[in-house]
């Protein structure tokens, strides 16, 4: 009944929910439907008839007393009660010290006393709940200091939102009241505050903000800083792609041995890079200035990369190989190390190549590199007449990456080994970290009180509240995991598939590396799901595409959230950029298309998976051709093809784009498990 309420908010829904409360008033089960049909009439804004439920709610509340309190407060604020709804919330923290909802309470509680003449109350009742910081609570309690004629203080709430939590949604509202505030004489804003604002919009991708935050931050810097901020100044200009303002600004910074000279250096090397000798001197430089410093890490894997898109291998092979000896153990250290195997491997030098493969398996076991580095391993041991070591790397990876992308070619390649004898016994695969089991629970964890308070909320429907309690539910591995696939499953029962998805892939990162029978059926079915499957099979069929292959194309590109907009603003389920969907439909002769439809899963689906055939069309069917170009665009694609490889494995390994790569291996591997899910599209 509590769902049918929440789905449809019907008269009739709201009927059968007030006679089950009526039926069972004198228990649990009555103060839940009470309470249910209290936040009914709240989210339908009859605050006035969810008073009178959440009352009829507070008589048998019980363990969900916090739920029924705090909606009673917000029910007779609403209603301009404000003075109640300060006194149902008062000393709520004392009653209920366990509740996630103390801020929330607080934070009504605040604008009630506000409201009714008694700012300084809810400054008193705010400033207890300061912990952890939020920025509605510190709003809040700047505007109780504001009516309070404390100036000072309010001040200090509005700027530690607008200096330290600028990317939440209240630092505008923030940055008005200090405006408003400014005919009063106020304490100057410390160096260090106005300085983490910018370093927190700058962690948060907002360069243009955070240069304008540097650049207003170099005029009165305390000496012993200037330097830090005019390289911090002028890499977010970089960032933000004013690349001529970062130029002028980083050559203005003397050098000094430290490691914002460093920085400086590697972003003056970036800008210079089209000046092959500018940069030479550049990264010389750094060479000699700070030699153990990432900074040169960074600038020579950026000059692998540079080479390597130049087909400038032997330089590439170079500055990999540098950036590793300089820091074997470092940040990079592995990619870099494995970038030197992959191209000594393309340039035929076999022997070095066997043992830079074993050299990443043993040195960097728990690297992203380790199954590339045993399937090329094994496919060496095939070439070279090591049957036997080459049957025990893919054992090694079918045991250990069972779905990963490497892991089913080894599946692949072990069937065609014309050698079913003993696996060699390799010391090296004995580095390769186990497998820890996914630890899910058959049943509830009873001793956990907030998955206990999460089943009563989730049986009335109260989904954003058991989601809240679930998240906060522990960390012990299995309840933790009992917890977010049950917060999975309420997205589910929300058609919001790919919040399910999400929440899964993060707290079971190693998936693909289970069988099947390893984890729960359902599991897997959130993890790769047939969502839209009608119409998406229909337009795969009616383009001649494998249903699997679509459906692994749009988990890799939008997880199946049909609103889902790229940085690059591709649209919807198949992300397609508005100019590429405005053509298509042309052809296709939709009648009143707009850019609008892209995120109508139907239209999506139709444009994407013709898009997706004109490709396949373009390559003769070649699957991770034209996966590499609907990530890449074709013009790359037709460069990267210029070459001779082994087979289309070896083209996809060394696609020089890691976001591609990973994405064509991604699909392929996708494509897999999907197709051991579901025996039929």
């Amino acid at each position: 009944m509590a769902s049918q309420l929440f789905d449809t908010h019907s008269a009739a829904a709201y009927k059968g929910v007030e006679g089950y409360a009526r039926k069972h008033d004198g228990d649990d089960a009555g103060a839940l439907a009470w309470l249910v049909l209290g936040y009914a009439y709240i989210t339908d804004d009859q605050p006035q008839q969810a008073i009178a439920a959440l009352t009829a709610a507070q008589k048998h509340a019980g363990e969900m007393g916090d739920y029924v309190e705090y909606l009673l407060g917000q029910a007779l604020q609403a209603t301009g009660r404000q003075a109640d709804a300060a006194r149902t919330l008062k000393d709520f923290s004392q009653r209920y010290p366990r509740s996630l909802l103390v801020q929330d309470a607080a934070v009504i509680e605040a604008n009630a006393l506000i409201a009714t003449g008694l700012p300084d109350q809810a400054a008193a009742a705010l400033e207890a709940r300061r912990a952890p910081a939020r920025a509605d609570v510190e709003l809040v309690l700047g505007r109780a200091y504001e009516k309070s004629s404390k100036n000072a203080k309010a001040a200090e709430s509005f700027r530690l939102i607008y200096y330290t939590m600028p990317l939440s949604g209240q630092a505008d509202s923030a940055n008005t009241e200090l405006q408003l505030l400014s005919s009063v004489e106020l304490p100057s804003v410390s160096h260090e505050l106005r300085r983490r604002r910018a370093e927190l919009l700058y962690q948060g991708r907002q360069y243009a903000n955070s240069a304008d935050e540097y650049r207003g931050l170099l005029d009165n810097a305390p000496s012993a800083d200037l330097r830090r901020l005019q390289v911090a100044y002028g890499t977010a200009l970089y960032k933000a792609g004013r690349y001529k303002d970062a130029r002028l600004v980083l050559e203005q910074v003397a050098d000094a041995a430290d490691e914002i000279n460093a920085q400086r250096i590697f972003y003056l090397s970036e800008l210079t890079k089209d000046d092959s000798k500018r940069w030479v001197a550049l990264v010389n430089q750094l060479r000699d200035t700070a030699p153990a410093s990432p900074w040169l890490s960074e600038a020579l894997l950026a000059a692998g990369n540079r080479a390597l898109l130049r087909k400038d291998y032997g330089n590439a092979l170079s500055f990999y190989q540098e950036a590793w000896t300089r820091s074997p153990q470092g940040k990079y250290a592995s990619y870099a190390h494995w970038k030197n195997a992959w191209l000594v491997f393309r340039m035929n030098r076999t022997g070095d190549a066997k043992r830079l493969f074993e050299e990443q398996i043993s040195n960097y076991p728990a690297g992203i590199e380790v199954p590339a580095a045993l399937y090329w391993r094994a496919r060496l041991g095939e070439e070279g007449g090591e049957s036997a070591k080459a049957r025990a790397y893919y054992l090694k990876l079918i045991e250990r990456y069972k779905f990963f992308y490497y892991g089913e070619l080894a599946s692949e390649r072990l069937r065609k080994l014309k050698y079913d004898g003993p696996p060699a016994n390799d010391l090296v695969l004995a580095k390769v970290p186990p497998l820890l089991p996914a630890l899910f629970a058959a049943v509830a964890p009873a001793e956990n009180v907030r998955v206990q308070r999460a089943l009563v909320l989730e049986n009335g429907s109260l989904l954003e509240f058991a989601i809240r309690e679930l998240q906060a539910a522990g960390s012990d591995p299995v309840t933790s995991l009992w917890a977010q696939t049950r917060i999975a499953r309420i997205y589910l029962s929300q058609d919001r598939e790919y919040r399910a998805l999400q929440v899964l892939k993060r707290a079971i990162p190693s998936y693909y590396s289970y069988e099947i029978s390893q984890m729960p059926r359902p599991v897997w079915e959130v993890l790769f799901p047939k969502i839209y499957w009608p119409d998406l099979t229909k337009h795969a069929t009616a383009n001649n595409l494998d249903p699997f292959l679509v459906a692994a194309l749009i988990r890799q590109e939008s997880e199946f959230n049909p609103s889902a907009v790229s940085r690059a603003n591709a649209i919807g389920l198949m992300q397609l950029l508005p100019s590429v969907g405005k053509k298509l439909a042309k052809d296709l002769k939709l009648k009143g298309y707009s850019n609008s439809q892209l995120t109508v899963p139907n239209v999506n689906l139709q444009l994407g998976s013709t898009y997706f055939r004109q490709m396949l069309d373009k390559y003769d069917g070649q699957v991770e051709y034209a996966l590499a170009a609907y990530n890449a665009g074709s013009d790359r694609v037709q460069d990267w093809r210029g070459e001779p490889y082994r087979d289309i494995v070896e083209f996809v390994e060394n696609i020089p784009f890691t976001e591609t790569r990973e994405y064509v291996q991604a699909i392929q591997r996708n494509v897999g498990v999907y197709r051991r899910l579901y025996a039929t599209p």
